[in-house]
């Protein structure tokens, strides 16, 4: 464990030191003055900067064992101008867990998972962001879970899961798998900024869900999901489904959820023709 401390604080102290060293001070709103014996700014430019004094900016720079806010490290981010990427990697460096989200959960699925979800012909599958919005799907996951008919603005899982009466009847036992849901969700909020859309998700259903309200204050955790998902389909009947989730961009915090029937399942063969129908 030692050495894995050292390592890391190392591989801070050369990580802090190269972004520093390529931003200029006019970068940063300060006047140049001339020739500097080392290029970017100096240490004491970063840490008046950012707010803290030079010695303890110092101490962080060389891999010292001292504790950072997220507040300071957000400032150290804007400071040394660093992407999302490079903010990530240095809450890894610094507290061993990337940041919080700034909120942003709009993005773009990319065109080879819209391909890949149209391989998976006989499998129920759909893209996840943060907040849980459903942003694609296959053919197979309409069949199911009728996402093309939804509202854009209501294609939210979480939303449907406990809003929409046919998601209560297709979940069944409801109360019981709508709880392993939520218990899911509570680790993706917990990645998520005070004030974001996905807070805003929360606010929205506590106001217009009295079954998710109860649940959500009550704060209780349940274990981790067995992936397994117990549906009663109108047109078909029951049939028990294995899941998983697949994370396909892990900045974006994007991830594909796949449906399939056990292989040893009786109703495997009729479930397929189902979807096709």
């Amino acid at each position: 464990m030692r050495r894995t401390l050292e390592r890391t604080r190392t591989d801070l102290a050369e990580f802090l030191r190269s972004r520093r060293e390529r931003v200029s001070p006019e970068q940063v709103g300060l006047p140049s003055s001339g020739r500097r014996r080392t290029p970017g700014l100096r240490r004491e430019e970063v840490a008046a900067l950012a707010g803290v004094g030079v010695t303890w900016y110092t101490w962080l720079e060389q891999g010292r064992d001292i504790g950072v806010s997220p507040s300071f490290l957000d400032n150290l981010c804007r400071v040394l101008k660093l992407d999302a990427v490079e903010r990530r990697h240095l809450y890894l460096l610094t507290q061993q867990r990337p940041p919080a989200e700034l909120g942003e959960t709009w993005c773009v699925v990319p065109s080879v998972i819209h391909r890949l979800l149209q391989d998976l012909a006989l499998r129920p599958a759909y893209v996840l962001n943060l907040r849980w919005d459903v942003l694609a799907w296959n053919t197979a996951a309409n069949r199911l879970f009728n996402f093309a008919d939804t509202a854009p603005e209501h294609r939210n899982m979480l939303r449907m899961v406990f809003t929409d009466e046919a998601m209560r009847t297709l979940f069944n036992p409801w109360d019981e798998q709508a709880l392993q849901m939520l218990a899911s969700f509570r680790r993706d909020f917990a990645h998520a900024a005070k004030r974001s859309d996905v807070a805003e998700l929360v606010n929205e259903l506590e106001y217009i869900s009295p079954a998710f309200r109860d649940a959500w204050q009550k704060q209780d955790i349940h274990g981790t999901c067995q992936g397994i998902r117990q549906l009663s389909i109108p047109s078909f009947g029951a049939v028990t489904l294995e899941h998983t989730s697949l994370t396909i961009d892990i900045d974006k915090h994007l991830r594909l959820v796949y449906y399939a029937p056990s292989p040893e399942d009786s109703v495997q063969a009729r479930f397929e023709h189902w979807l096709q129908d």
